[in-house]
């Protein structure tokens, strides 16, 4: 199986706070990016890696991160929309690539299992994505009060890495006028099929200060479940 990462680190992450973007800051002793790096070095089954970054973070991205041995590494700028940085990532891709999982550079925690998810759900569908059922209640609001209830049956949080067979998702994009969220809304535009596999609560995207605690907090148990 010849399957690349896509990793898009081309976004400034405001809301996290911290003079450089989150991907760059500290979690646990490692940036951001580089953990999400190790994450998929580490997988059997991915054999490159393309991370697109933000046009004036060469030198950010040269200073924080080291790129783990094991994963050969493109580099490629982005675009002002995360489809387009996406698209640029989508070119960079090494011939005879058959896979490619795109990936939050943000969610630095991915278990080997969600990956392994994705790749499975590859086998059968164009594209597979992992998500987390809706378990609460939701709620409609309005002006700072409850004024009604909506049904959470069917309703799922998406994750990252989504996965496509390449060729598919190369066509969806040229074919998107662009502005999707996600690249599962890229892809059921055009027409794929994409599976729902399981996703992990532990699989968060740092996007707020807090997030980093959580963060630490989750790696810090991980990493005590091994020693023990």
């Amino acid at each position: 199986m010849s399957c690349c990462v896509l990793i898009v680190a081309a976004g400034r992450g405001t809301r996290a706070g911290g003079d450089i973007p989150k991907q760059y800051q500290s979690l646990a002793g490692m940036p951001v990016l580089q953990a999400t790096l190790e994450a998929f070095a580490a997988h059997r089954e991915i054999t490159h890696g393309v991370v697109v970054l933000h046009p004036e973070d060469s030198a950010l991205f040269e200073t924080h991160v080291t790129v783990p041995k094991n994963l050969p590494l493109t580099c490629v700028p982005g675009a002002e929309s995360r489809d387009g940085s996406v698209r640029a990532g989508l070119d960079a891709l090494p011939l005879g690539t058959k896979f490619v999982l795109i990936h939050d550079a943000a969610r630095p925690l991915v278990s080997p299992q969600v990956i392994d998810g994705v790749l499975e759900g590859l086998q059968s569908y164009p594209g597979a994505a992992p998500a987390v059922p809706v378990v609460d209640a939701l709620w409609c609001g309005d002006a700072g009060r409850v004024i009604g209830m909506a049904d959470r049956s069917g309703l799922y949080r998406a994750q990252t890495p989504q996965g496509f067979h390449v060729e598919a998702i190369r066509a969806a994009h040229a074919a998107h006028p662009g502005g999707a969220k996600d690249d599962v809304e890229v892809a059921r535009a055009h027409g794929l099929d994409v599976a729902i596999t399981a996703g992990d609560e532990d699989n968060l995207k740092i996007t707020h200060p807090g997030d980093f605690a959580r963060a630490a907090k989750i790696l810090a148990w991980r990493a005590d479940r091994q020693e023990g």
